[in-house]
């Protein structure tokens, strides 16, 4: 009986054996020569002028056939003035080097996640001793790295924040924010402000307030009711309208500062006055700090300018030290009690993961001990201060420099006038962030870890860069 079982197994795995060499031969072959070719490219240090074309045309054809042909016709990916697409490959702690060498500042950060810098040596470095031992967890054990990382946030967030939820991006932490607000409180129906960008998920794009985002998926999945940015009165009237029509507001989502809009700045106090109107509807608050926490705004979280204690805060972005992507949600105790009863209710594959949480956790001994976010405070002022001298200059063109820490924004008059600035600082290597489908407004957001010398170039390029557009379009 054993033999014939033995015989079974052997001619399954013959049979298995002879189909994975027929797929093996007429469909795997150009793949693995194909990814070998790459394996051998990324092991270089250096690239030569052949590497360098066949990776732009790789890169190319790639994006147009197989990712979207739409990112290349975009100002971040085009130098116009050469026409073909701008590839990044490597970087270094403030700046990115394209695939024929070129260096350009980086006053983008990754959208935010390079509040440390590019590859900051320790992160890499305890990312590497974990991957050693372990990559990623078994879900069923307990992983300490996850209590270990779930404490030192707890610690180092405001108020009486303490229970910790890991997610892989800002949008999984909208998301689970809002399922957590749902089963607290009860109630469906939230409030975000116009203008707000809080992900593009089904669920947070219910809370994102830009109709580029929100219209071709009408209708969304939460009830979101949107007031004015700001204006304490209309939400005040809207969280009233609410109760007195049953739909009483489960939370109040907002980002401390709008990032996407353009780095829109609050009211003094707008956190503060928000704060009450939650308490007093029974409502929670929920603060988007993807984009303004980790230092960004010279504080660790911009809850602590205004002494504001949320609810529930949404971590992302920097979280990670621009090495690994992670998320988290905070939320008290009272209100995480939710999640308690049956925690696999709401989980991710790679939420917390292991590689994540180190990343995570030697990002945050970076931050205190390079004491960054008192940088960003420092070398922020003195940047807006001088962004601001500039633009005096040119009343007709720029139309207000604002922000917080090393969260800038540049608004101009004139969105053609605004690209042209944009591409001209691209064209002078650096890189700086417009707003999806409007450069009226572009964002500067580079690393904490920006030094003085390269602050005074982008100062001194926008500078000329404005010259340039003034002559253009003669304004007197």
């Amino acid at each position: 009986m054993r033999d014939i079982a033995v015989n079974k197994v052997s001619e399954d795995q013959s049979k298995l054996h002879d189909v994975h060499s027929d797929k093996t031969e007429s469909d795997y072959s150009k793949v693995m020569e194909y990814t070998q070719q790459i394996l051998q490219l990324i092991e270089k240090e250096e690239l030569s002028r052949e590497d360098s074309e066949w990776i732009r045309e790789e890169t190319l054809n790639g994006y147009r056939d197989h990712v979207n042909p739409g990112y290349l016709f975009s100002r971040k990916t085009v130098d116009l003035s050469r026409e073909f697409a701008f590839v990044e490959w490597r970087d270094r702690r403030n700046s990115f080097i394209d695939v024929d060498g070129n260096e350009y500042i980086d006053c983008i950060g990754g959208r935010g996640i390079y509040n440390i810098g590019h590859r900051h040596p320790k992160v890499v470095e305890t990312v590497q001793n974990q991957l050693k031992k372990q990559a990623m967890h078994t879900h069923d054990l307990l992983d300490p790295y996850r209590a270990v990382l779930a404490k030192t946030l707890a610690e180092l967030a405001p108020g009486d924040l303490k229970y910790v939820f890991f997610t892989n991006s800002g949008s999984e932490s909208v998301e689970s924010a809002i399922k957590l607000a749902r089963k607290y409180t009860n109630r469906s129906t939230f409030v975000a402000t116009t203008a707000s960008y809080h992900g593009v998920s089904l669920g947070s794009l219910g809370a994102t307030a830009k109709a580029h985002y929100r219209k071709p998926f009408l209708p969304l999945a939460q009830s979101f009711r949107h007031a004015i940015f700001g204006d304490v009165d209309m939400l005040y009237k809207m969280m009233k309208t609410q109760e007195m029509v049953g739909e009483e507001v489960a939370a109040v989502l907002i980002e401390p500062i709008q990032g996407n809009a353009g780095i829109k700045m609050p009211p003094d106090n707008y956190l503060s006055e928000v704060r009450n109107i939650c308490d007093e509807f029974g409502a929670l608050l929920i603060l988007d700090e993807v984009q303004t926490g980790m230092g960004r705004t010279g504080k660790m979280f911009y809850a602590e300018h205004e002494n504001v204690v949320p609810d529930i805060m949404c971590l992302a972005k920097a979280l990670g030290g621009g090495i690994m992507p992670i998320g988290a949600v905070i939320a008290t105790e009272k209100v995480y009690e939710a999640f308690m009863d049956e925690p696999y209710r709401h989980e991710h594959t790679f939420g917390g993961n292991t590689l994540a949480c180190v990343a995570a956790i030697a990002t945050i001994n970076v931050l205190i001990e390079e004491r960054l976010p008192e940088r960003a405070a420092v070398v922020g002022e003195y940047m807006l201060r001088e962004l601001r001298a500039v633009a005096a200059r040119y009343p007709k063109i720029v139309q207000e420099v604002r922000g917080k820490g090393l969260f800038i924004g540049v608004e101009f008059f004139d969105s053609v006038v605004g690209f042209d600035v944009s591409k001209g600082l691209f064209d002078n290597k650096i890189l700086v962030e417009g707003t999806v489908g409007d450069v009226k407004t572009f964002r500067i957001e580079p690393p904490l870890t920006i030094e003085i010398e390269q602050v005074d170039r982008v100062i001194a390029t926008f500078d000329k860069v404005l010259q340039d557009v003034q002559q253009k379009y003669n304004f007197i």
